[in-house]
């Protein structure tokens, strides 16, 4: 290591520095290459840099679970997936108990923690504490780090919990929680474990790199992937909530999966500065046309969709849909009250890109309509269909809001055309109310190491601008390409964050964001010394961005410290409250 009075040098963090599992060695590396899928994998298809060795060894960990342990909860966040290496597990589709599931509420710090924690800022931005012996970089203190061996929940008395729930059990060699990795959504289900159990747990990044280099393993886990959400979904659909078991199979049986879009949208997403509205719609790809027969109805599995009407010479955005909502419901009960089919009201375009589950008009009419009362039927059809701006349209009443008809056409078209609505926790500044004090950016510094996390600059529309502040994503395209997962969800709050440990700098996160919400920073040591790589003689970056404080008992400080009710944070994807914030 080298120092002088302005740089210190040290050596670039890499991806493997911090391995997923601390306990795997080279023995348990070549046992894992003697069984499937991994026996049959071609070690020659992977890079020198990223083995196939490497990824087992670095990317994996083997975990040992008792009966009645809690593997993975519903609701929860995940980005890892799972191979069972011995022993059986349960996996509870519908019907535990929540207060089984040791959920607690996120630690917070006190009053007086958070006062000194100012007080021991350091005077510069970016401070990192120390270097180890190695020259290789260590976070600062105040970083949360994941614990690996995290505090395990155990479900007592087993039967009795399990008793009227419904379930299924996987054995070894199977493979789950893929849902929730590929998707970057919560966990779909519980699983526990069924007597002592052996898992190999897979995070994401190695994940994605064997699948890249294995054309089986790919398709295994898609397929996986396709049949697990459908079930899900079906069950979680209103329309389906009271069908019998037997109809609800066969709907299962004839129900076609679909993707649309590109599942990396933002690689190819363009400002709407640069591209015309009307030439973004058009190019979006088209899942029902307007005008067109009604052949079903569409369910969202993830993703986003815009409703689009006919308008002058081009086309009008009048709603948008995303995961648990119902496209067509409005049509289908029409065509088959009339026994022929109804014309489609609006378009359907992906969003970057949306999942749905397609369910064709003949078997609704075999299985569904008939098993629904005309009563229920009808209210039913009541509930899915809400007036949108001036046009008709089909929108399910879920979590995200459905008040569109209280939004100005022109904003919800400013928030779908720069895709916000994926935006959870997006900060909404109102310029009629900020006097540009900026006591949110001094706020946000003095909680961050002396650099505020965000930007008060934005995209207007009116007197509203969406800052440069992360919006803590639906669907956080930020994480895909991160090679060592430092960029990831709260496993209970959802709330994205970066561990500092793991981040290696290499800027593939404030790449990958299409909304420009996060910055690259310079780090220093205590005595204000700019770190360097010793091989580029480049300053070390990392990755800095908005955590939503969700460590402090306030919530956010940007949000705390505005003297005039200006800024907000605020999920754009519920249009109701949007619309109570902006006619206040």
């Amino acid at each position: 290591m080298t120092q002088s009075l302005t740089e210190i040098t040290v050596t670039r963090p890499q991806r493997w520095d911090v391995p997923f599992g601390d306990a795997m060695r080279d023995a348990d590396v070549d046992e894992l290459l003697k069984i499937e899928p991994f026996a049959s994998m071609d070690a020659e298809r992977f890079p020198a840099a990223i083995p196939l060795r490497g990824i087992l060894k670095n990317d994996t960990r083997v975990s040992s679970y008792q009966d009645g342990d809690i593997v993975v909860r519903e609701g929860d966040y995940g980005s890892s997936a799972f191979l069972i290496l011995s022993g059986t597990v349960s996996v509870v589709l519908e019907g535990l108990d929540p207060e089984a599931l040791g959920r607690q509420s996120p630690e917070k710090q006190s009053v007086w923690q958070s006062l000194t924690r100012m007080w021991k800022n350091p005077r510069l931005p970016e401070v990192r504490s120390q270097f180890t012996s190695s020259s290789t970089l260590v976070a600062s203190d105040r970083q949360p780090v994941a614990d690996l061996a995290q505090t395990r929940v155990f479900l007592q008395d087993v039967p009795r919990a399990l008793a009227g729930a419904r379930s299924v059990t996987l054995h070894t060699g199977e493979i789950f929680g893929e849902l929730s990795a590929l998707t970057r959504t919560p966990r779909s289900a519980t699983v526990l474990a069924d007597g002592k159990v052996f898992l190999l747990e897979i995070r994401w990044q190695g994940l994605r790199d064997l699948m890249r280099r294995t054309d089986a393993l790919r398709q295994h886990v898609e397929q996986l992937y396709r049949e697990n959400s459908l079930r899900v979904h079906l069950r979680e659909t209103p329309l389906l909530a009271q069908l019998p078991a037997q109809q609800l199979e066969a709907v299962a049986e004839a129900t076609v999966f679909e993707t649309h879009g590109n599942f990396e949208w933002h690689a190819t997403f363009e400002s709407p500065a640069v591209t015309p509205s009307q030439d973004a719609i058009v190019s979006e790809p088209l899942i029902v046309e307007e005008d067109s027969p009604s052949e079903g109805v569409l369910l969202v599995r993830s993703g986003f969709a815009r409703l689009s009407h006919r308008y002058g010479h081009g086309h009008r955005t009048v709603a948008y849909l995303g995961k648990g909502q119902v496209f067509g419901l409005t049509e289908a009960i029409e065509s088959y009250k009339a026994q022929q089919p109804t014309p489609m009201r609006n378009s359907l375009r992906a969003l970057g890109y949306v999942d749905v589950i397609r369910i064709p008009q003949s078997v609704l009419e075999e299985h569904v309509f008939p098993a629904i009362s005309e009563s229920l039927l009808a209210e039913v059809a009541k509930k899915h269909a809400v007036q949108c701006s001036h046009h008709h349209c089909d929108v399910h009443d879920g979590p995200l809001g459905c008040e569109q008809g209280r939004v100005d056409p022109d904003l919800l078209e400013f928030l779908v055309e720069r895709r916000f609505i994926n935006g959870s926790q997006a900060m909404l500044i109102d310029l009629d109310r900020c006097t540009r004090c900026d006591d949110c950016v001094r706020a946000c510094a003095a909680t961050h190491d002396n650099n505020p996390r965000f930007i008060r600059h934005g995209h207007h529309h009116g007197s509203y601008m969406v800052a440069n502040a992360c919006m803590h994503c639906v669907d956080p395209v930020c994480m895909i390409g991160c090679p060592t997962g430092a960029i990831g969800r709260d496993q209970e709050t959802g709330v994205a964050r970066i561990n500092d440990l793991t981040c290696i700098g290499c800027s593939t996160c404030a790449n990958s964001c299409p909304y420009d919400n996060i910055r690259m920073a310079e780090i220093r040591d205590r005595s204000g010394a700019v770190i360097f790589d010793e091989t580029s003689q480049q300053p070390i970056h990392k990755a800095t961005k908005c955590d939503l404080c969700a460590d402090l008992a306030g919530g956010p400080a940007c949000q705390r410290a505005c003297p005039h009710d200006a800024l907000v944070r605020i999920d754009l994807g519920n249009l109701g409250k949007l619309s109570q914030w902006v006619n206040r």
